[in-house]
């Protein structure tokens, strides 16, 4: 998987000190992967072992925003780490690599990079989510 990061141009307007960075890139979700579980497993095993994924990063993101918001960065990289794990094995290659972005904000002590990288975390897994469910109806 590939990531791109797109650079702006400074907004030439100096009253202007707030550019907002807009990510139009979609979330990567490989269906792949789904379909390789549920050709394997038992329809609803799979679809236990894909809520016990989702439940898993779910939990883990829990954690993650409760260290940040005690300034605890050695209770955070285990679950960022264990995030970028899991999601792979649903396809959520984007979540994945976010979780990995975050478990690198964090070894470096760079706070105002962690607090973005989990805001993207965060977006991403809430739209995963609807992916993976959306891809299920089908």
């Amino acid at each position: 998987m590939e990531n791109t990061t797109h650079m702006l141009a400074p907004v030439p307007d100096q009253e202007n000190d707030v550019i907002v960075l807009c990510c139009a890139d979609p979330v990567h979700f490989d269906p792949s992967v789904l379909n390789r579980l549920f050709a394997e497993k038992d329809p609803d095993e799979a679809e236990e072992v894909v809520c016990r994924v989702l439940e898993d990063i779910a939990k883990r993101l829990d954690i993650l925003q409760q260290g940040r918001s005690e300034s605890d960065l050695d209770k955070m990289i285990t679950p960022a780490k264990r995030i970028e794990t899991v999601a792979e094995q649903i396809g959520l290659g984007e979540v994945s690599v976010a979780a990995a972005h975050v478990a690198r904000c964090i070894e470096q002590h760079d706070g105002v990079a962690l607090d973005a990288t989990l805001a993207r975390l965060e977006r991403g897994f809430d739209i995963a989510v609807s992916e993976v469910w959306e891809y299920r109806a089908v």
